[in-house]
């Protein structure tokens, strides 16, 4: 009789329970009103733009007024007129990927490593490497760009040093401004996948390193694999990422080599191309079609690698698990 009387209230409790959570959860009416505003402004500043620059690709342009329908005109234009330039802005938005991904993202996995295991000062080191992402990348080049001047910064500096010798033109010369270009870059965004890294690490239970040390496992074949492989999420989104930052890049390349990527296209990206071609192309003023063109092909390119990035990674953390 008393398990009975137990029972009910129970199923009582529970009963109320799901009224009162059902009761509670928002219906859509609550949740469009909260979202709209953030959908309106999304729609405004990001789609409309994006579905305006596939139109104007398709016309011909007098200045800011359409002069016509050009089908794949522009597209055509930029391999062919632009070729060049398009090649070597490419070329260079690679190299900077690799480069970023070579050691912007080694040196955020092993910051993310060594804050994981010495608590102390944490909280400092992460707000100090995060803090120049924080910075706009063209006040970043253009300070870079005082810095490394040759009366004024790092140069100065090595000659006080006895160092002048090590005092070179960073900026000047063309085998050195891209070289140069990737360490500010890895410097400005080293916080982001050091971040990432050390949350992706907080998340995996001590016990899976504390048994592989058990079977006799060296801290180094632990890291490699138990916690590399579980890392692998986080790889993936670090370096999909690395991709959209370095091929959306123009605030520091501007402020480091100027709108044509001084010196001599050197530190050239297709960032800078799509604002020459917008502005002045090839004497023209507003060649909206052709940039618009560009922009259209850099949002597909960036888009479909990342798609594909994320399918190919998603696919190995099924195996992995």
């Amino acid at each position: 009789m008393v398990q009975a009387r137990v029972l009910t209230a129970r199923r009582q409790a529970g009963d109320a329970a799901r009224r009162g959570g059902a009761g509670a959860r928002p219906g859509w009416p609550v949740l469009a009103a909260f979202l709209a505003p953030a959908f309106g402004l999304y729609t405004l500043f990001i789609v409309y733009p994006m579905l305006s620059a596939l139109q104007y690709s398709f016309f011909r342009w007098r200045g800011t007024a359409q002069a016509g329908f050009a089908g794949f005109a522009n597209y055509q234009d930029l391999f062919t007129v632009h070729g060049e330039q398009l090649g070597r802005a490419f070329w260079h938005n690679c190299l900077i990927f690799a480069g970023a991904m070579l050691v912007q993202n080694t040196l955020g996995l092993l910051f993310a490593v060594l804050l994981h295991r010495n608590r102390f000062g944490r909280r400092f080191f992460q707000t100090a490497y995060t803090l120049p992402y924080l910075i706009n990348p063209l006040v970043i080049g253009l300070l870079w760009k005082l810095l490394l001047s040759d009366y004024f910064g790092v140069n100065v500096v090595l000659r006080e040093a006895g160092l002048g010798g090590l005092a070179l033109n960073w900026l000047g010369r063309p085998e050195l401004a891209l070289p140069v270009e990737i360490a500010i870059f890895t410097w400005a965004w080293v916080g982001i996948p050091m971040l990432l890294f050390g949350a992706a690490l907080a998340g995996i239970p001590e016990e899976y390193g504390e048994a592989a040390r058990v079977d006799g496992a060296s801290s180094w074949q632990v890291f490699r694999h138990v916690t590399l492989p579980l890392l692998t999420p986080a790889i993936g989104l670090v370096s999909v990422i690395t991709f959209v930052d370095t091929f959306n890049l123009f605030g520091l390349a501007f402020g480091l080599g100027g709108e044509n990527g001084d010196p001599a296209y050197g530190t050239d990206v297709l960032g800078l191309l799509f604002y020459r071609m917008a502005w002045r192309a090839d004497g023209e003023v507003n060649a909206i079609g052709p940039s618009s063109a560009l922009a259209v092909l850099m949002f597909v390119f960036v888009f479909g690698v990342s798609l594909l990035t994320l399918r190919i990674l998603r696919k190995r953390e099924e195996r992995l698990s």
